[in-house]
């Protein structure tokens, strides 16, 4: 317990699925977090079950404006900023050849953009709040195994999410750079038990979806949202304080293969 005790956190994409599931333990763990999602209702939602430590906005991550008053809002509500979780995405299964233009710079937009543009205009706020209070930050991005372990079938969300990977680790040096004593890591989860999976489950049935993905992973299971909500805590807390970089595989042993 208290492994976050006194951090600020915004997590995007937090109406469900793994924002939902860390947002959940960052506060059990201590933190005071601000759920974001263009599901305004969703956001909403989960953090009232969450009590006086979370709070929610609407949030658009591909603009500019949504990210401006998100940052305003969390300074406001909570006096600052140490955590940013980019977590929003969206999946895309599709050849280079079936892919069309518009569907490409949408999943980078989403996946990989706003990726972008939470570290530039958050990092300003964040190093301000661990200058001013003495709490060492960090930005943790959700990427994909799937940005290091390629598929045939998902041309787009492969390069938005190897871009992911990669911009983590500039953001990293940067950082290190500047001595702001924030650092930056990806997330790579494989399959996870999350909407997110809802067109195979809903295609094959959820028992079959599930174990038909599952088969595909070494430890011969998906993951669970609370594998990558404990991944983030960990990379969040002081305990990785000399973790920066990095891209943490949580995916069953899969990218051993």
């Amino acid at each position: 317990m208290n492994r976050l005790a006194g951090k600020i956190a915004l997590i995007t994409g937090a109406a469900q699925g793994l924002g939902a599931a860390m947002a959940a333990k960052f506060v059990a763990e201590g933190a005071r977090v601000l759920l974001t999602d263009i599901n305004v209702a969703g956001a909403a939602e989960q953090a009232a079950k969450l009590g006086d430590a979370a709070a929610s906005i609407g949030h658009d991550v591909t603009s500019e404006a949504d990210w401006q008053a998100a940052l305003a809002f969390v300074e406001e509500r909570f006096g600052g900023l140490h955590i940013l979780v980019n977590n929003a995405g969206i999946s895309a299964g599709t050849t280079i050849e079936a892919t069309s233009f518009d569907d490409w710079r949408r999943v980078h937009a989403i996946d990989l953009d706003s990726v972008f543009w939470g570290c530039k205009l958050a990092l300003p706020l964040m190093a301000r709040t661990v200058h001013a209070t003495g709490i060492r930050g960090s930005i943790v991005n959700i990427s994909s195994i799937a940005g290091v372990i390629a598929g045939h079938n998902s041309a787009a969300y492969n390069s938005a999410k190897a871009g992911v990977r990669h911009l983590t680790k500039s953001v990293a040096l940067h950082c290190a750079k500047q001595q702001y004593r924030i650092t930056c890591n990806s997330i790579h989860p494989v399959f996870i038990d999350t909407p997110i999976l809802d067109g195979i489950t809903s295609r094959l049935g959820r028992e079959e979806g599930l174990a038909k993905l599952g088969r595909q992973i070494p430890l011969g299971a998906v993951g669970e949202p609370d594998d990558i909500a404990w991944a983030a805590v960990y990379l969040a807390s002081d305990e990785a304080k000399m973790v920066t970089g990095h891209g943490l595989y949580v995916d069953g042993g899969i990218s051993a293969m």
